[in-house]
This record gives structure tokens, sequence and C-alpha cells, in this order.
């Protein structure tokens, strides 16, 4: 492989522009090095080799024309949720096998627009339900990080492949989905930039869904920059989501390297967790100091009802699950399991489809739905999620933005946790609340443990502000100077 992959987005694009390289050139690479990685990283779900040629090709006219987008001719890998015409889209489920949509989603319809160049669908756990990427039906995906462990480990999940395939310099961005923490977690684990926007920034058309009030498509760069870009292509009103917010799309490339001096920043006191390791909090509170250093003031806040966003996150999101994953009964598309009458086609096609994490959570969904029991756990949750968002709004009377760290862990060994749903849980112990609230969030590279592997800082702003996110980032970045890669043995 040539340093050309190792290039970040903004770097190649300028290198394309200037036609020092040909898109063509770097998708045949990005091809041959992901096919390579494939039998060791397992990040990869299906590729069309023919498409991804025909989109480099018609980028190189676009070029030698001196026309293009924001991403011309660019390689990108796109999680296995999102619906790209005629190529497999599986969620990483058996149920839905073989599926092929006749449309393309919003977000990579944007991102085409844009110019980029559709690489490979990456794995994820199946139906976005998960933390390590373990309950993929192809297998777990591995980080390309070893550090000093015995065994491979979790890129984290739900988006670690598009975050492993990102970190291994297989592609020039990727895209995730993040209902709880599926991008911010595995850019922790990974060593890359993971964000979500503002709830609706953008859209989940052609997204297949989880929990449809939690769910923020987003990207994965391998820098701050790289990140802003992709979100600015992926972002904007579709009047096919009704949930799509009508505002314009700001500038989010021109916020990146923006001064943040007299930004307030906010350290919630509830984030310093008993069990806390003391590597995270050394991250958090040497973040606190690069910001204080920037210019920004640092003050304490309260996020008070912080220790009740796991709990009421799984209810929530099991019980939209349970009902979004309803549709996939063997009638219309997917998999189809025979039976002795209608009952026992839907009973046996559930039953053959659906992984043991995703009928775990379709039984709590289907639970806290029932008569009987809605009271006391969905409403009881939907309140607590209102005082959550509360508590944002609260803290941004004092603050422009949070820091907290983006997992309470470095990567951990595949398998190690798959046995324990709630330990497993407990990773998105610093991540749910911004998913509840809707606001966005980001995970920017911060350090190496003492094993030399990646730990992230999380930034959380105000609805519908990715702009003092982005530049809050940028100086986290800049301060850092996180230029750590994984030692290449794939």
């Amino acid at each position: 492989m040539s340093d050309l992959l190792k290039l970040s987005l903004s770097e190649v694009t300028t290198k394309l522009k200037a036609r020092e390289v040909s898109s063509v050139e770097l998708a045949t690479e990005a091809l041959s090095a992901a096919k390579a990685a494939q039998p060791a990283l397992n990040a990869f779900t299906a590729f069309d080799v023919d498409k991804t040629l025909a989109m480099a090709a018609a980028s190189d006219a676009k070029l030698a024309a001196g026309e293009g987008g924001a991403l011309e001719g660019a390689p990108l890998a796109i999680k296995d949720l999102f619906a790209v015409e005629g190529v497999s889209t599986t969620a990483s489920s058996n149920i839905l096998k073989g599926f092929e949509p006749t449309y393309e989603s919003t977000v990579t319809k944007s991102l085409w627009n844009a110019g980029g160049v559709f690489l490979a669908k990456t794995s994820m756990d199946e139906f976005a339900m998960g933390s390590s990427n373990e309950t993929a039906n192809t297998g777990p995906v591995v980080n390309p990080w070893k550090g000093t462990t015995d065994g491979n480990l979790t890129p984290g999940g739900s988006s670690g492949g598009s975050a492993s395939a990102l970190a291994a310099d297989l592609c020039f961005g990727s895209t995730g989905t993040d209902t709880g923490g599926s991008i911010r977690q595995p850019a922790s684990f990974t060593g890359t930039v993971g964000v979500k926007g503002t709830y609706g920034r953008t859209s989940r058309w052609g997204v297949v869904a989880f929990a449809s009030s939690l769910d923020h498509p987003g990207p994965f760069g391998k820098t701050v920059k790289d990140s802003a870009m992709l979100l600015q292509a992926m972002s904007g009103h579709d009047p096919k989501d009704s949930t799509s917010l009508p505002n314009a799309v700001p500038d989010f490339v021109a916020a990146v390297g923006k001064s943040v001096k007299g930004l307030r920043i906010g350290v919630p006191k509830e984030y310093r967790l008993d069990e806390m390791p003391e590597e995270i909090a050394k991250v958090w509170d040497q973040g606190v100091q690069w910001l204080k250093a920037a210019g920004c003031e640092i003050v304490d806040i309260s996020l008070p009802h912080t220790k009740y966003a796991l709990p009421a996150y799984y209810i929530v999101a099991p019980a939209e699950a349970s009902s979004n994953l309803a549709r996939y009964d063997g009638m219309r598309f997917g998999v189809r399991q025979d039976g002795e009458d209608l009952t026992s086609v839907y009973e046996n096609t559930r039953a053959a489809g659906f992984g043991e994490e995703v009928q775990r959570r379709i039984m709590i969904g289907t639970y806290v739905l029932s008569a009987g029991y809605y009271d006391a756990y969905y409403l009881r949750a939907q309140k607590v999620r209102t005082r959550i968002l509360q508590d944002f709004d609260n803290a941004y009377q004092k603050c422009d933005a949070i820091l907290t760290p983006s997992a309470p862990s470095s990567a951990f060994g595949i398998g190690t946790k798959s046995d324990d749903p709630i330990e497993m849980y407990l990773n998105d112990v610093f991540t749910v609340t911004a998913n509840l609230a809707g606001v966005p969030a980001m995970s920017v590279p911060a350090g190496l443990d003492s094993s030399g592997l990646p730990l992230g800082l999380q930034i959380i702003t105000k609805a519908l502000d990715e702009e003092t996110m982005f530049s809050v980032g940028a100086a986290i970045e800049d301060a850092a100077g996180f230029n750590a890669k994984p030692e290449k043995w794939w």
C-alpha cells in the first residue's frame, strides 16, 4: 500500500483537485487494501467493484473539467444500515440476507452528490444493537489497534466496521449511526473522530431503523476537519423524513480552527464516576487544561438526572425497536421460514432471522409497552428523558460546551463482556444523554492509555450549535497533537 491511503480526506481531495492523483487510482488501491485486510479485520459486508470504479471514473471526468463537489473522488465506506441502490443492505442480520434496495438513502445520495465514491458496506452490530460489534451475523469486527494485550480487541459498536476501516486507512471517511453512542464510542476505541449532529440534522430516510427518536446518522473522520466536511455533505432538510430539520446548514468546515477564547466549558460533576479508571480521569483533566490554555473559562455544572439516563435509554430504545422490527415477518422482504400456519411462519422467520441480542431487546421493548406496564416503564422513561433535556438547557445557561470522556475505558477484548449484557450496556454511560436530549456531540482522540490504546474526549453542545462543537473539537485536536496509528499487522 502506498502512502496515499494514509492521507486525510481534506488532503486527498486537495490532491484530486490538483490532478496529482486520480480517483480511479485511489479507488483501485482502496479496494485492494480493503480486500486484503478483510480476512483479519472482518470490517466489510459487501463490495461492488463495478459501481466503485464507475463512480471514480465519473469523478475523474468532473475533476478534469474543473468541476466536482467537496468530496469529489474520495472513496467512502458505508455502514450496512444505509440503503445503497443495488448493493446488499442487511443491517448485519440474517433476516435481511439478500436484500438489495432499489432506492438510495438520503444521506448516501447527498454524499454521492458531493462527489464521494462508494467503496464498500461495513459490518455493524445486528440492527445497531450492541457496543462491541460482536452481534453481526458475519462475526465480530476486529480493531486494527493491538496495544499490549493478547488477542483481538473490539472496535466498539454498533458502527465498529466503519471505525475499524477508517482507523486502518482503508478509506477516507465512513458513515455510522449513533443511537446511544454508536459513533462516539467506536471513534474513541479506534483513535478516529466521530460525530453526531443535532437530531434531525441528517435525514433518517433510507436508514434501517433501530429507535426512531434516538437514531442519529453521522460520520467518522480522520481529523476534525474531515468530519466537518462529511457532516456538511450529509446534512440538510429532507421532505421524505418528517423529523428532518428545515434549518439551513451552517459552514461547519469554517468553524474548524476558529478561536475558542472566551468560551465557557462545562465540566459535569455527575460524570466523575467512583469506578472511573485513573487514565480516563487523567485524559479528561488534561483536556480541561488544554481548553483553559486556549482561553476558555472552565465552569462546574450539574446534570442531575444523568444517573437515570441508562435505565431510561434501555426502556425507550427497546420499546421503539420492538415496534420498528415488527415489520420483519417474512411476508414482504428478507428471509422467510415456512410453517404450518401464518403464526408459525412469523415465529419461525423471526426466530431464525434475529440474533440473540436483537431478540432480547424486542422482548424487553414488548414488555415495557404492554398493558399494565406502559405507564410504569415507558411513560416514566419519557418523563426522565424530558428532565435530561432540561438539565442540558439549564447547563447551557452557564456554558457554551460540555467536556466529558467519550467512553469509560479503552478498547476491550472480543468476548470479554459478551456474556454480561448489563456490563456491555454500561459502555454507553457517557454517551446516551446526548441522544436522549437530541443535542450534537463528538469524540476526538486525546491520548493513549498505558497499553498504547486510544482514549477520546467528548464535546457536547446545544441543539443546532455544531459550529461550537467543531471549534472546541479542533482546539483539543491541536493541543493533543494525536497522530498515533495502529501498527499494521493485518
